[in-house]
C-alpha cells in the first residue's frame, strides 16, 4: 500500500485552499480533484503549464513534466497532472502565462525568428 501524503493547493485566482490526501503513486491532480478541489488544468498529460505550482514545502516526482523546463524545475515549479507527491506538500498555483514567460519569454518578442534564432530586422 503507498504513503499517504497531505498537499495543501491555494488556488490564486479563487483565494481558496484545499487540503488533500494523496497517495504516492496517484498525480496529485486527480486525487485533489476526487477528493472536491477546483483546480486549473488542461492537456493532463504534463505538455502545458495550465496546472502549474510553485512548491512552497515539500517534494513531487514529475518524470512527466515534459512542459516544464528543468530549471523551472529547479525552481520548485511543478505540473499537478503528472506529479507524485513524495512528503507532505504546500503549493500555490501559477498564472499560466507567467510560468510560459519564464520558460519561453528570452525566445519571444525579440524579432524575428528564423531556423530558431531571432534576427535582426532589415
Amino acid at each position: 500500500m503507498a504513503c499517504t501524503h497531505t498537499v495543501t493547493i491555494y488556488h490564486r485566482d479563487l483565494h481558496q485552499t484545499y487540503t488533500v490526501e494523496v497517495p504516492e503513486d496517484r498525480y496529485i491532480l486527480q486525487a485533489a480533484e476526487n477528493q472536491g478541489a477546483s483546480l486549473p488544468f488542461s492537456c493532463r498529460n504534463g505538455a502545458c503549464t495550465t496546472c502549474a505550482v510553485r512548491i512552497l514545502e515539500g517534494e513531487v516526482d514529475q518524470p512527466e513534466a515534459m512542459g516544464l523546463s528543468p530549471d523551472l524545475r529547479r525552481q520548485g515549479y511543478a505540473l499537478l497532472c503528472v506529479s507524485y507527491p513524495r512528503s507532505d506538500l504546500r503549493v500555490e498555483t501559477q498564472d499560466e502565462d507567467e510560468v510560459y514567460e519564464l520558460q519561453f519569454g528570452r525566445y519571444f518578442g525579440k524579432g524575428k525568428v528564423r531556423f530558431g534564432l531571432p534576427i535582426e530586422d532589415d
